[in-house]
């Protein structure tokens, strides 16, 4: 079926597994033997995948090599980063084997024959498990195939441009074979991520308002400010003064206010951290461009809102100001 599907206009690649990753869905063992030691105490996870799962999904092989058809399940596996490290410490694990000691896994053998990047497995907030991907061989006791996932990779922008046509092929050429569901990977990320994605867009939204009211208001307290000091600034530019000169002596305290604004809120913010670093994901609270782009949106629309103002400042007809006075 995978062989059929990769024939399809559009698909690049053409893979199947147990289940997509990071749809919340696992296998667990908590008893493995490392080259027959005692079961170690630590939990290791299991994902049947075919040959080029690893290349459909982007996972890059960092040594050794994939399954091929000549495999057998079970037979070898291909670990994660962590797997290695933590059941075989800095050594190489290629070539090494481990052996279920448990349940339907007891008696179960796997050599290592590739060595694979971290990826994700269940959730995105969980940190990266120790995976092995096993081959994916397995049927019922009457000999028949179980339930799988194909993984698709098209070269059309939008993937799902290619579902009806999946759809459609799949029982066609497997009438045994139905399709229960269908979804991108993005989808799957999305959907781990409603929490961050609307407190963003809440954020965004308040945070535009408030830059707003912040903005009208600087401009009416400094519009304000120069119109009581039309006196003062008209005389100043009766003796001389420059427009520069004027522009810094109208907007020297307003911009002093602001600076001080900006230091305090960078120092509450740097001690809220515990409190919301929980809502972010993948995002360093205090990473310098977090902390940085509210300042300079802050300074942008205090120069925005101290423009009008010091163009009134500078038109100001000196001689109709002094007559009036």
């Amino acid at each position: 079926m995978a062989d059929h599907l990769r024939d399809l206009s559009g698909v690049q690649a053409v893979a199947y597994a147990d289940w997509p990753i990071l749809d919340g869905r696992s296998f667990k063992s908590n008893a493995i033997s490392v080259e027959g030691a005692p079961s170690s105490k630590i939990s290791a996870w299991f994902l049947n995948v075919s040959p080029g799962w690893f290349a459909a999904m982007e996972i890059p092989l960092l040594a050794g090599r994939d399954f091929n058809r000549a495999d057998s399940s079970p037979g070898v596996a291909v670990v994660n980063e962590v797997f290695a490290q933590q059941f075989f410490g800095k050594g190489n694990p290629l070539g090494k084997w481990f052996a279920g000691t448990s349940g339907w896994m007891r008696g179960q053998k796997f050599q290592i024959i590739g060595l694979v990047g971290n990826a994700r497995y269940r959730y995105l907030r969980q940190p990266v498990l120790p995976v092995a991907y096993t081959l994916f061989r397995r049927t019922d006791a009457k000999g028949a195939m179980g339930g799988g996932t194909f993984v698709v990779r098209t070269t059309a922008s939008n993937p799902l441009t290619l579902a009806s046509v999946l759809r459609n092929e799949i029982p066609h050429g497997r009438r045994e074979f139905r399709v229960s569901n269908m979804r991108t990977q993005r989808e799957l990320i999305e959907a781990q991520t409603i929490r961050e994605r609307l407190l963003a867009m809440l954020a965004r939204f308040f945070g535009a308002i408030a830059l707003l009211l912040a903005g009208v208001g600087l401009y009416g307290v400094l519009d304000y400010s120069v119109f009581q000091r039309r006196r003062e600034i008209g005389i100043r530019m009766a003796v001389g003064a420059e427009p520069q000169e004027l522009a810094v002596q109208v907007t020297a305290r307003f911009f002093w206010m602001l600076l001080v604004g900006a230091i305090t809120g960078f120092a509450c913010s740097l001690a809220s951290v515990r409190y919301i670093e929980s809502l972010l994901y993948q995002v360093r609270p205090i990473a310098v461009p977090v902390l940085l782009i509210p300042v300079i949106a802050m300074l942008a629309a205090a120069v925005i809102a101290a423009v009008p103002a010091v163009i009134h400042a500078i038109k100001i007809d000196v001689a109709t100001l002094l007559r009036a006075e």
